[in-house]
């Protein structure tokens, strides 16, 4: 599955898929769609070892935990971005509707609609993946921080050395080169 790389093996039943389950699979599951980290349905599907006719049945079921800031359908414009980005394969025309998109409080909720002990797991290594996700996006903007506040200090050292070496200003240079006579 061109989405979620490197899932396809986790079809089999395991006793602990936490500790089999690393995090780079799940980070390559991971979409931004209306500026959200989102799983896919079929994604989930795959991860939690169920199909996705069943997993979306189990919400279905239990439309009240998952409001629209939980799970969204997929709009066409949406799904016909996903696959541009090869992120989505084109299938073999067994989907006859677009994928549900899953937040990270959708899919801890999925925790509680699917009971199983590999449901457990999976929603674990899930939360690990998200909250690693969110460290290193803190870890970037703290960086970027760093290195504006570097920039700025660099330009006020040049301004520094250009007053002490009395560089004239951009517009106050004479101009270099030579005139021709007469010309314009």
């Amino acid at each position: 599955m061109p989405g979620c790389r490197g899932a396809s093996h986790l079809g089999q039943p395991a006793t602990s898929v936490s500790h089999q389950l690393p995090i780079e699979i799940v980070a390559h599951c991971i979409h931004l769609i209306r500026g959200e980290k989102v799983l896919l349905d079929s994604d989930l599907a795959v991860l939690y070892g169920v199909t996705t006719g069943n997993l979306n049945l189990a919400v279905r079921r239990n439309r009240r935990r998952f409001p629209e800031d939980f799970v969204f359908q997929l709009t066409a414009e949406e799904l016909g971005a996903l696959r541009l980005q090869g992120a989505r394969a084109k299938g073999r025309g067994g989907r006859r509707t677009p994928p549900w998109a899953f937040t990270e409080q959708g899919v801890a909720m999925l925790s509680s609609v699917l009971r199983s002990d590999r449901a457990a797991d999976v929603n674990v290594a899930i939360m690990r993946t998200f909250v690693r996700l969110r460290r290193s996006l803190a870890t970037d903007e703290e960086l970027a921080r760093k290195v504006d506040r570097h920039d700025r200090e660099i330009a006020v050292l040049f301004e520094h050395v250009e007053a002490l070496l009395g560089v004239p200003e951009a517009g106050e240079r004479e101009a270099v080169g030579f005139r021709v006579p007469g010309a314009g």
